[in-house]
């Protein structure tokens, strides 16, 4: 398999506790990865590592073996994330944050035009479809939108970003079952038009065990060590019960 990201000998202290230590892992493309553990075991933590967001005391992350703190903004919008608060802009409409999403991409005019008005327009509804919502919430300001919505929205600006792997610390988090089905189905590219370009590898935190077999892999967290790095016909039901002692 082809390697996206490499975590080698990766450790991140703070003044008071280590929080990850001796992470090394391997996330090749076409991976769909479970991260799962206790609170406080690590997840976020990794995930902030693995996107850029945070850097570790010792230890490398490389991106298509670049040393991330040496790519470009460019090359690191090749990471989308989909953080637990979101980071929706309240102020902004749905198709406004959508059209974020190819910030990356585009001139600072491009940016500017779509502070004043949806561009792009075809483009952000397949996006915006593509998560299930509606062609008439897209000038819609965010802050009207339920929680639901809201994380479609954060979804539909990841399709829009075109990115290689997507990091998402706890998606699945308040949602009904119905609505956990549908990001589930997009996160693992099972529900996605075919002329979006969407992540073909995910690492996704999650705290429902019974999902883990929807994914390909699993790496389990406690006490920030991974302890558990498997396919996921291969985890058993005590590896992943002992993840929660």
């Amino acid at each position: 398999m082809s390697k996206l990201i490499e975590v080698k000998n990766v450790s991140l202290k703070s003044d008071t506790n280590t929080r990850v230590r001796d992470i090394n892992i391997s996330i090749n493309i076409g991976d769909h990865i479970a991260l799962v553990g206790k609170s406080g075991s690590g997840k976020t933590t990794l995930l902030n590592i693995i996107n850029g967001s945070l850097r570790p005391t010792t230890g490398e992350v490389t991106l298509n073996g670049k040393d991330i703190r040496e790519c470009s903004d460019n090359k690191m919008r090749k990471i989308g994330s989909l953080w637990q608060d979101l980071r929706l802009i309240e102020e902004l409409t749905v198709g406004q944050n959508i059209n974020c999403g190819a910030l990356g991409r585009r001139s600072f005019g491009w940016a500017i035009a779509n502070l004043f008005g949806l561009i792009e327009h075809r483009e952000c509804l397949k996006c915006l479809n593509a998560v299930g919502l509606s062609n008439n919430i897209v000038n819609m300001n965010i802050e009207k939108l339920s929680s639901g919505q809201k994380k479609r929205v954060a979804i539909a600006r990841l399709l829009r970003q075109e990115c290689d792997l997507i990091v998402a610390d706890e998606p699945f988090s308040n949602l009904d079952p119905t609505l956990i089905t549908t990001i589930l189905k997009i996160l693992l590219r099972e529900q996605i038009d075919k002329s979006l370009s969407s992540a073909q590898s995910c690492i996704v935190s999650l705290h429902r065990p019974e999902l883990i077999d929807k994914f390909n892999r699993v790496i389990g967290l406690k006490d920030g060590r991974i302890v558990v790095d498997s396919d996921s016909l291969s985890v058993s039901k005590g590896e992943i019960s002992n993840l929660y002692c």
